[in-house]
């Protein structure tokens, strides 16, 4: 195992720990005595898993570490990082009763990765090779995705998390079209 994918595993064991720390602070939130050390440890993870992505792929790039398992596995902890982040703070309350990312943006996030997986599996069980490049929108949405995790965890603006997730599902969906329409682009000039 190279250096990278150690990284990457790393940022796996991070992420039940993150989620662990989060509903115990959720917990501590609900009884009425907030625990802000725990809360604290819960972002701290968070924040290193977070940047033992950029650490893992500069690895990768310098040491000539590449490989399609470590694409793959980056990947993956990236998704199961964001979606242990989004689904945890919809569900444990880290303030007030309104301060957790709404479910109904959970639902949408799931729906996008759901669809966008079977429409490859799809797309490669019809013998058919497409290349799937990053497009701005899908950036665009992690990072706003990861906003709203900041927007709950650092609670520095008094305002409900409503408002950055808004702005989010508008990325969210944004960036489903825009991938749909790529992957139907490259179909219909290999149907030509």
């Amino acid at each position: 195992m190279n250096a990278a994918n150690a990284i990457t595993l790393f940022r796996f064991a991070l992420i039940p720990v993150f989620g662990v720390l989060a509903v115990m602070y959720g917990r501590s939130v609900e009884i009425g005595t907030p625990d802000e050390t725990l809360r604290f440890l819960a972002l701290g993870t968070f924040i290193l898993a977070a940047a033992s992505d950029g650490i893992d792929g500069y690895v990768a790039r310098k040491y000539n570490q590449t490989s399609k398992l470590g694409a793959v596995l980056d990947a993956l902890a990236d998704k199961v990082l964001m979606l242990t982040g989004l689904i945890t703070l919809s569900f444990v309350a880290w303030g007030e009763s309104d301060w957790i990312i709404p479910a109904w943006y959970i639902v949408m996030v799931i729906a996008r990765d759901v669809s966008i997986g079977l429409g490859c599996a799809m797309i490669l069980s019809l013998g058919i090779k497409i290349q799937v490049k990053p497009h701005w929108t899908g950036k665009a949405t992690t990072i706003a995705q990861l906003f709203t995790l900041g927007w709950v965890m650092l609670k520095v603006v008094p305002l409900s998390p409503l408002y950055p997730t808004i702005v989010a599902a508008v990325l969210t969906l944004w960036s489903s079209w825009a991938y749909s329409l790529n992957c139907i682009r490259q179909v219909n000039e290999l149907k030509t």
